[in-house]
């Protein structure tokens, strides 16, 4: 049995799941509309691992969600992540942010390419296929009418993520399909960093960082 620990805290979604040979058996997730993670995130390891019926000693990784996504919350999972490696001493596994979100589409014809909000009109976005393999590197643009004509002009596209809101007014193409409330979840997370494990595909723990895509800016608060 290989019992592993995801982590996806990239959006509002906080998200924790424990998958056995990359199917998820127990899954603990809660988006509030805001940033719960440094309250909920240890409380829902411990949930988990107590749900699954199992020692944190049987864990053979952790997997965390790597970005892009938002800069406090990868952090808080990156570093819950990395202190569980170390104290267990086991690898630490990184699972692409929209490669993941990707996956909660099934059963279509066509790319799907997730979004996740950015500030004002832009997104991080990626394009993959039907087998979730990627067509296109990660990127943060802003959305337009023009945007991702290439795709839809030869096939169906499927949208998803929380920066849908953003494109379905100005996105009109006949081959444009929205798929509504999806954010990504440690659900999506253990086909994947299943996957990665039997390709010994592990980070250095010391090292790793996440990939924010963009600069951290702080914004100040209203008066």
């Amino acid at each position: 049995m290989t019992y592993i620990l995801n982590i996806e805290t990239a959006t509002k979604n906080c998200s924790v799941s424990i998958a056995n040979n990359g199917k998820t058996i127990v899954l603990k997730e809660l988006n509030n509309g805001a940033y719960s993670h440094a309250e909920k995130l240890h409380e829902f390891i411990n949930q988990v691992v107590k749900e699954a019926g199992i020692q944190l000693s049987e864990l053979k990784a952790v997997a965390v969600s790597k970005g892009p996504g938002s800069y406090t919350g990868l952090r808080i999972g990156v570093s819950a992540a990395k202190g569980m490696c170390f104290a267990l001493d086991i690898p630490l596994i990184s699972v692409n942010t929209l490669q993941a979100l990707a996956l909660s589409v099934s059963n279509y014809e066509g790319l799907v390419i997730p979004l996740l909000d950015a500030r004002r009109m832009e997104v991080y976005s990626s394009v993959f296929n039907s087998n979730n393999e990627s067509l296109r590197e990660v990127k943060a643009e802003i959305i337009s009418a023009a945007s991702f004509s290439d795709y839809l002009e030869e096939e169906k596209v499927h949208f998803v993520g929380d920066g849908v809101e953003k494109c379905k007014g100005i996105i009109t193409h006949k081959n444009a399909t929205f798929v509504d409330d999806k954010l990504p979840s440690a659900n999506e997370m253990s086909k994947l960093s299943f996957e990665k494990y039997q390709k010994n595909n592990i980070e250095d723990v010391a090292y790793f960082e996440p990939f924010y895509l963009k600069d951290f800016v702080a914004i100040k608060p209203k008066k």
